[in-house]
């Protein structure tokens, strides 16, 4: 018998029907024995709708008020599959984030986890049930609804698979497991048979829609076995792991991700002192706006241009701040641009190949992609570029590094 946490998204109990389907694959594993928690995400465009109500009324949603909102959609779903498992005679309880007291900061929209109370999970659990508990939400210590951000079932997931020491996390989806890079934008994408937790680290920081990334953070320091898994088709999935393995046979790049959801803003004509960056910086983080690229230009005048990146949703809100930074320190003017996009190569093998970073530019080069911004680690290299250039980078990069190929087997050398 083992202790088993699967979370199924949006898609996979986007119907009634799916629902059903998801009934029957978590009463499979209730029978041959194992403890089952289950954590579902709100019915596929749920959320959408919710979002659109709450502008209706308001063009800058009261965040507390928006996860009231947004934390209805999961509650939904925990009551109907809690109901399937049920006329299926297999005994099911449903619960909120914060009936199971996931307790998390006040940080509306965007909270991180702090604690989870278990006792009341495994009292259901020593009862023969299967414990359904909503993703996405949990509460603060006030008591206040809070929710994870997109993408937060993945993380409420991982974080009871550690908080209560499961054997596995499995993580249910409309794709049977990772790619070298989105099989609709590349033909040949390949699914990988397991990667390191690092590497998905990126892969999620970088725009993968796979996993989230707190999720994958969760599973990496807590050590829980994850595995991405097709909801309605058997098969192997990816394991995701800490242990690189063969990392001398492995390709040079693991995969390619890229992300859609960027926005540009350049501060032009900065003085050139020491801590402007943090006076620009600053208030956007107090903001809650998370900053991702940044570069900074230093001209003959003393100046400097002060460009980073923003989610694209965080677009207007950066430009009001960026506004008051400009008259703050006498700046020029700025200006914005939210048609770009990232693409980034992955790979631990990285860490052990010279020239990856030059042949990812020369391989843009080749189809007269211009590359505004360069970021890189040790295991990635990422670019900003005109995102009507997105998919025509992403193909010609998946060539260059011939990630359609299977990777080489472990000789044992």
């Amino acid at each position: 018998m083992a202790l088993i946490v699967q979370k199924f998204g949006g898609t996979s109990v986007g119907t009634t029907e799916r629902i059903q389907g998801v009934a029957d694959k978590v009463k499979g594993f209730r029978e041959q024995g194992h403890d089952v928690i289950v954590v579902v995400s709100a019915m596929s465009g749920e959320t959408n709708r919710l979002v659109e109500l709450a502008h209706s009324m308001q063009s800058q949603p009261t965040p507390r008020e928006m996860d009231v909102i947004l934390s209805t959609g999961e509650q939904v779903t925990i009551g109907l599959l809690s109901m399937a498992l049920n006329e299926r005679g297999c005994p099911a309880t449903s619960y909120t984030g914060s009936q199971v007291a996931i307790v998390t900061d006040n940080a509306h929209t965007k909270a991180r986890i702090k604690r989870i109370d278990s006792e009341r999970i495994f009292k259901d659990l020593e009862l023969g049930r299967v414990v359904v508990v909503a993703g996405f939400q949990g509460r603060d210590e006030e008591g206040n609804i809070t929710t994870l951000g997109r993408g937060g079932s993945d993380t409420t997931a991982v974080a009871l698979a550690a908080a209560l020491k499961a054997d596995e996390c499995q993580i249910y989806t409309d794709v049977d497991g990772v790619y070298t890079t989105d099989p609709r934008v590349v033909e040949g994408a390949r699914r990988l048979d397991k990667i390191t937790f690092e590497e998905m680290l990126e892969m999620a920081s970088l725009g993968s829609k796979v996993l989230q990334i707190r999720a994958v953070e969760f599973a990496g320091k807590y050590n829980v076995n994850l595995r991405v898994l097709h909801t309605f088709q058997d098969g192997p999935g990816t394991l995701i792991t800490l242990d690189e393995g063969s990392a001398m046979e492995s390709p040079v790049v693991s995969g390619i991700a890229f992300n859609r959801d960027e926005a540009k803003l350049t501060i032009k004509g900065v003085p050139d002192i020491p801590g402007v960056a943090s006076r620009i910086l600053g208030p956007v983080s107090r903001a809650n706006i998370e900053v991702d690229m940044i570069v900074q230009n230093v001209a003959e005048d003393k100046t400097t241009d002060f460009t980073f990146t923003v989610h694209r949703n965080d677009y207007d809100r950066a430009t009001v701040v960026v506004e008051q930074i400009v008259q703050e320190l006498e700046a020029r003017e700025y200006d914005g641009d939210m048609k770009i996009a990232k693409v980034s190569i992955v790979g631990v093998g990285m860490r052990s190949h010279a020239g990856v970073a030059t042949q990812m530019f020369e391989a843009l080069a080749a189809e007269g992609i211009n590359i505004q911004i360069i970021s890189t680690s040790e295991i990635k290299v990422s670019v900003i570029i005109a995102e009507k250039y997105l998919e025509l980078a992403v193909r010609a990069l998946h060539s260059a590094f011939e990630l359609d190929r299977e990777p080489m087997e472990d000789n044992g050398v």
